[in-house]
């Protein structure tokens, strides 16, 4: 399929993992890609396993001016911008929820939530010429009670934006939507494959999730296939949400307090 030819898309966090992922499919498919991280010798080899048509660029999405700069690098290159993929994020508070500080809270909402309104505002002009589209990765944590609340509220804040947009912006044809992972085998998980194990028994399909599943769902909801698809969240879980198969937050436990 060739679904993205003469199309231009945006992956953030696309150094590894879901995001390399995307950034691949996307170029398979035709587009050309601006593929973004702060891992600037690794989003380098991602780029050069693409191709010419792939620009690598250091970007921190907390950064409004990295944000900019990035996307004028876009249109520089390649003349436009249909497609942002928000897949920038990740847990990065460490503490039981009833130690967590304001300044850990503001670094996770400022790096997941805030993050993708940066690039979603960057891009806004040129997705409304384009009458593009923006996907979001957010998470089956915004969805349901899987722990790490403050990466939760963060991931169903995405969602809840992302709804906001997609009826603010739809009459000028741009469609905004959100892909939902379960438990992906990622980097992150490289040193945890026990971890990775005991949640292949929790989900239905008897597996955890590959960057690859991902990539296949954001690149229909960012083609023409998906034109009539807006403000929608996408999970794509392996069965985890039906019930029977939730994971088992009982290692939260050596975080509770006794009241």
């Amino acid at each position: 399929m060739r679904r993205f030819e003469g199309k231009v898309a945006l992956v953030t966090a696309a150094a590894q993992g879901i995001g390399s992922a995307v950034a691949r499919r996307l170029a398979d498919e035709g587009a050309s890609v601006v593929v973004t991280d702060l891992q600037e010798e690794r989003v380098g080899g991602v780029a050069a396993s693409i191709g010419e048509q792939a620009l690598p660029l250091r970007v921190d999405v907390t950064n409004r001016d990295d944000v900019d700069a990035a996307v004028a690098a876009a249109v520089e290159r390649f003349g436009r911008l249909d497609v942002v993929v928000n897949n920038a994020g990740g847990c990065i508070v460490s503490t039981a929820p009833e130690d967590s500080t304001s300044e850990e809270w503001h670094a996770q909402l400022d790096l997941t939530l805030v993050g993708a309104s940066r690039c979603i505002q960057a891009a806004l002009p040129q997705l409304v010429k384009n009458r593009g589209n923006v996907v979001t990765i957010s998470s089956v944590n915004g969805l349901a009670a899987f722990g790490n609340i403050e990466y939760a509220a963060a991931k169903a804040g995405q969602i809840a934006m992302t709804v906001n947009y997609a009826a603010r912006y739809g009459d000028l044809g741009v469609r905004f939507n959100v892909v939902a992972p379960g438990t992906i085998r990622t980097p992150n998980w490289d040193n945890q494959p026990d971890t990775l194990e005991r949640f292949e028994k929790m989900y239905p399909l008897g597996r955890v999730g590959e960057p690859e599943d991902i990539a296949a769902a954001v690149a229909f909801l960012a083609s023409d296939d998906a034109s009539w698809i807006t403000g929608h969240t996408l999970p794509v879980e392996g069965g985890v949400l039906t019930g029977p198969g939730m994971i088992d937050l009982s290692t939260n436990g050596a975080y509770k307090k006794s009241y």
